[in-house]
């Protein structure tokens, strides 16, 4: 699938029928014209109101054709902090959403998303919790393995989807930076060994624009997509350096700190867990530079250097780097 094929007169018409279909064993009409606010290399979005409020028809692309079987195991399993799909179609790579509303950053604003975070962070952590028993069944569903002990085979591939950047980019910077995590391989190794072996669904995405809601009220975790099997704390290098940045402030802010403790709260005492959340996020990049190559891999355009930025981040012994 592509933009062509998303945009073409046939493909709107399928999708058109299906959402009326879907609609219609819901009980609920379409009152607006479908519309295509989103098209992207990696997937396609279209909205429609409804005598229900708006739905969303979400449409990835084959490289996360696995969001669409995950959002019917999320539903099941931990159903409190998800979005719960209209209509699921896996053969087509379909699924149909209700609206979940504003986002977390529209509603609190930066300034607010620090104090918002410390109540939202621990729910997710409940939704990680939650999964913990089913990483066969999200396998199952297409999840990429990226548990600690597979990770030294992900970060040749990491290299080799980089490199083919480097190769083409003429760029002594570039090399130079690859060159320096080839190097460091062995080290890696080392260092996934030691990471306990917890395992969960890490959204790898968690930022303020992918919740819905802020407290008191109700939040739903949304856009799962980039999302992989691994170390759950691995899901804070996205959310803290999100946070971070918005803030403008540094890693050990108490504007950065008070929710990232809050998150650990749930799996046991903040002090005793940090080393490995620092790990879990450093180890992490090398998934986050796979996602960046599976979201770009038709069409890199002004994104093609994230990979390797975020690759090259592993020489910041931090989680703080570019997400």
């Amino acid at each position: 699938m592509d933009a062509a094929t998303w945009t073409s007169v046939e493909w709107l018409a399928e999708a058109r029928a299906w959402v009326d279909e879907q609609l219609a064993a819901a009980g609920v009409e379409r009152t607006g014209e479908l519309t295509q606010p989103r098209v992207r290399a990696w997937g396609t979005v279209l909205r429609a109101d409804t005598t229900r409020g708006p739905v969303w028809l979400k449409a990835p692309g084959p490289e996360t054709a696995f969001e669409v079987p995950l959002y019917r195991l999320l539903a099941t399993v931990v159903p409190s902090w998800v979005l719960d799909p209209i209509g699921v179609d896996a053969a087509r790579g379909w699924v149909l959403l209700p609206d979940g509303g504003p986002t977390l950053r529209e509603l609190v604003g930066e300034q607010g998303l620090s104090e918002a975070l410390v109540t939202v962070l621990p729910q997710y952590a409940e939704l990680q919790v939650g999964l913990m028993p089913h990483a066969e069944d999200l396998l199952a569903a297409g999840v990429v393995d990226m548990r600690p002990a597979v990770m030294p085979q992900r970060l040749d591939q990491a290299l080799e989807a980089t490199g083919r950047y480097v190769a083409s980019s003429r760029d002594a910077e570039a090399r130079e930076l690859h060159a320096w995590v080839e190097s460091r391989r062995e080290e890696f190794a080392a260092r996934c060994r030691e990471l306990p072996d917890r395992v969960s669904l890490d959204h790898n995405d968690l930022h303020s624009n992918n919740i819905l809601g802020a407290p008191p009220g109700p939040v739903r975790f949304y856009d799962w997509g980039d999302s992989v099997l691994a170390h759950p704390f691995s899901s804070m290098l996205v959310t803290l350096a999100s946070l971070a940045g918005h803030l403008a402030v540094g890693p050990e802010h108490p504007l950065v700190r008070r929710p990232r403790d809050a998150y650990l709260e749930v799996f046991g005492d903040p002090v005793e867990l940090l080393a490995e959340l620092e790990l879990a996020c450093w180890i992490g990049k090398v998934a986050r530079t796979l996602v960046w190559e599976r979201a770009l891999h038709s069409d890199p355009g002004e994104f093609a250097r994230a990979p390797l930025e975020t690759l090259g981040s592993l020489r910041m012994n931090s989680w703080l780097s570019p997400a």
